[in-house]
């Protein structure tokens, strides 16, 4: 039975749920909560040392990394639903748009998310507290994001990350405006990745992704949440709380 650590359904832990949920693979769901710090526990370090989330265990051997994962559960788990087109081409211009989605989209949108939410769970516990967790985090990058988090993120890095933001919702939009998905002609990991960071944008950030100024992106977003096992997965995978534990 493969088994997958994550956080439910949101940001990068929702690329191998929808996977999964697309290819009707069954799994063990296993759902860490970030309020309580409980991917930085040994318990979990033990499974992947770099206490993030999501981590895929199958038969033993572990894979981390968001979309490493999706492309391995098409690897290892093929079945009648295919989510990579055939040909080469298509299939490099599908890991185009999923590597910009890694490397250039998430990042900014995810700078904003620990702004106005993670900031919060930062700042409500005491500063012993968040020194001990602080220390059990294994990155150095991921302790300097959890410091900015509790002394309040430089208003012109938040100003820059939303001008990148504004550049990814266009370029997409604009692809989406002659496409009907991101590569291939087909729902693939290309539209599932990008969806991950950008469905539901039209509300957490609707100044820049509504129907006006990017109907093409909205129909998209509304198109993928409305198919059934994305619908399914939402009714049975709950999103963990970010509200600080007692």
């Amino acid at each position: 039975m493969l088994k997958l650590y994550s956080f439910g359904p949101g940001a990068n832990s929702l690329k191998p749920l929808l996977t999964l949920y697309e290819k009707g693979l069954p799994f063990e769901g296993h759902r860490l909560n970030p309020a309580a710090f409980e991917h930085h526990s040994d318990w979990f370090k033990a499974i992947n040392p770099n206490g993030q989330v999501p981590a895929l265990v199958d038969q033993g051997r572990v894979i981390t990394e968001s979309t490493v994962i999706c492309e391995y559960l098409e690897d290892e788990h093929p079945t009648e639903v295919r989510l990579r087109p055939d040909n080469s081409y298509d299939r490099a211009q599908m890991r185009i748009w999923t590597k910009w989605v890694d490397e250039y989209f998430c990042w900014c949108v995810s700078t904003i998310g620990w702004s106005r939410m993670v900031s919060q769970m930062a700042k409500a516990i005491s500063a012993e507290e968040f020194e001990e967790r602080v220390k059990a985090i294994p990155i150095p990058e991921q302790q300097v994001k959890w410091r900015r988090a509790r002394d309040g993120f430089p208003q012109d890095l938040l100003d820059e990350e939303m001008r990148k933001i504004g550049v990814s919702v266009r370029r997409l939009n604009d692809h989406l405006a002659d496409n009907e998905w991101l590569a291939g002609g087909m729902y693939s990991l290309a539209d599932i990745c990008n969806y991950a960071i950008a469905g539901g944008m039209q509300f957490g950030f609707a100044e820049l992704v509504n129907a006006h100024d990017t109907p093409h992106l909205v129909r998209w977003i509304e198109q993928i949440a409305a198919r059934p096992a994305v619908k399914r997965m939402y009714a049975e995978v709950p999103m963990e709380s970010l509200k600080p534990q007692d």
